[in-house]
């Protein structure tokens, strides 16, 4: 059992370092994939945020926004990078599972019989139904909540949530965009099947999240702020 799983993590290796020389000569053929499905989820999000709000009610507690009702400062990027890391870490697991689902779990499975055999067939198939669910949830819980806040966020100030929407972009766009990478690469791995790239993809997709979710907390904390204070006539 110990030179089954050794076989596997090889293999798992050797694809990831193989799928890193691959696309070291054309990487931007790789990354516009993944850009352009992962920007076009955010869009979806930002529409369904859009329609969320409308039909949530509002909460008539003062809002509490650095740099409009309050000084902002460093330390107020903190609960937007941890709230940001939490889904992309979650996103993160997903594209493995899929690595694991597509990849490895075969592999395992074709040097097993009987009993271990039917349990790592099924792993697999269960990896693939948890990527599907986290896709789900997040969607849903992140329109939710940004709903909820956007319909608050709205009515205290005056404005509308479409001009609410369009005030977020210039930080929510990249955002969204970089939190929704790693999803991106596993939806189109699937679509291919080429689940053996998916451990490289995630490791890759994380690297340019993190950086990309730093510049979008910045622009929020300190340039938001004046956006709001711009269109709104009650601040």
């Amino acid at each position: 059992m110990n030179s089954a799983n050794e076989h596997v993590f090889s293999h798992g290796m050797r694809d990831t370092r193989e799928t890193f020389v691959a696309w070291n000569g054309h990487p931007w053929a790789v990354l516009r994939g993944w850009l352009a499905l992962s920007l076009a989820i955010a869009l979806t999000l930002l529409c369904a945020v859009w329609f969320v709000a409308g039909a949530l009610t509002p909460d008539i507690t003062p809002i509490h926004l650095p740099g409009l009702t309050e000084p902002q400062g460093p330390g107020d990027l903190l609960p937007i990078l941890y709230r940001n890391s939490l889904v992309l870490a979650l996103h993160a697991t997903a594209c493995v599972a899929g690595f694991i689902a597509g990849a490895s779990m075969p592999i395992a499975a074709a040097q097993r019989h009987g009993f271990s055999r039917w349990i790592h067939v099924k792993a697999g198939e269960f990896a693939i139904l948890f990527v599907a669910a986290v896709t789900l949830f997040s969607l849903c819980t992140q329109a939710l909540f940004l709903g909820f806040q956007g319909a608050t966020i709205a009515y205290q100030l005056d404005i509308s949530r479409l001009v609410l929407i369009l005030t977020v972009l210039p930080h929510a766009i990249p955002e969204l965009t970089a939190l929704f990478l790693p999803l991106a690469a596993w939806l189109l791995a699937s679509r291919r099947g080429e689940w053996n790239q998916l451990l490289a993809a995630t490791g890759l997709t994380v690297a340019l999240a993190v950086p990309t979710l730093v510049v979008a907390a910045t622009i929020e904390v300190y340039a938001w702020p004046h956006i709001l204070e711009a269109v709104s006539t009650v601040v």
